[in-house]
């Protein structure tokens, strides 16, 4: 995982809440654990500093009360005596933050509620486009349904209905096609078993005059 160096003349030392902070900050925004290594590099910090740090937060998010041993170079804050709803693991090697394992019941109901919420009927419209006429892209969809798409298409891929199907090798596009959960949910085994277009899915009645693949 590459890390950017920070701007010349920035110390993060120097930012509110100072390098623990900002090693935080970090913290909260990845999507992938990180080593000590590479944390250092992005903030500007000795592997040693950054260390220390992390000892320091996962135990503050554990609720326990400590001190760094060199607190010039890492933190001059002190910490909550109660614990977090997330922790701080290092699992293979890298540094992330989770939510914690006591809440996974929680967590995990909270998701699934989300998940089985009802889809709008723009997002219904415009998962029936891209189920019969994938791969296509976010353009080409838009242009069926007159309307921009792309926080719909942001949603139907969070809910896990569709996903990436590569690029239009002529724009570069990103194509969409339906996942093995769509099929799952329609109860069908492939999208060569979709039914025939119907009347329940109003607005896409004139789709068929884009059936020709050249125009998609």
């Amino acid at each position: 995982m590459s890390q950017e160096l920070p701007e010349p003349g920035v110390d993060v030392r120097d930012l509110p809440g100072g390098a623990k902070a900002a090693l935080e900050a970090v913290l909260m925004v990845l999507d992938q654990p990180a080593t000590a290594i590479e944390l250092a590099a992005g903030l500007n910090l000795t592997v040693a500093v950054v260390e220390e740090l992390l000892a320091e937060l996962q135990q503050e998010y554990s609720g326990y009360t400590v001190k760094a041993p060199d607190m010039d170079d890492a933190s001059d804050f002190g910490f909550s005596a109660s614990p977090r709803g997330f922790e701080l693991r290092n699992i293979a090697g890298g540094w992330r933050i989770y939510s914690r394992a006591d809440f996974a019941e929680i967590v995990g109901r909270f998701v699934l509620e989300g998940q089985t919420a009802r889809l709008t009927q723009a997002a219904l419209e415009t998962l029936a486009v891209i189920a019969y006429r994938q791969p296509v892209s976010r353009a080409r969809v838009s242009a069926i349904r007159g309307v921009n798409v792309d926080s719909v298409v942001r949603t139907l891929t969070q809910r896990g209905l569709i996903e990436d199907s590569g690029h239009d090798p002529e724009s570069g596009a990103i194509l969409y096609r339906t996942t093995s959960y769509f099929l799952e949910r329609m109860g069908i085994g492939s999208a060569a078993e979709l039914p025939q277009l119907s009347p329940h899915l109003p607005g896409l009645e004139g789709i068929s005059e884009f059936y020709d693949a050249d125009r998609m």
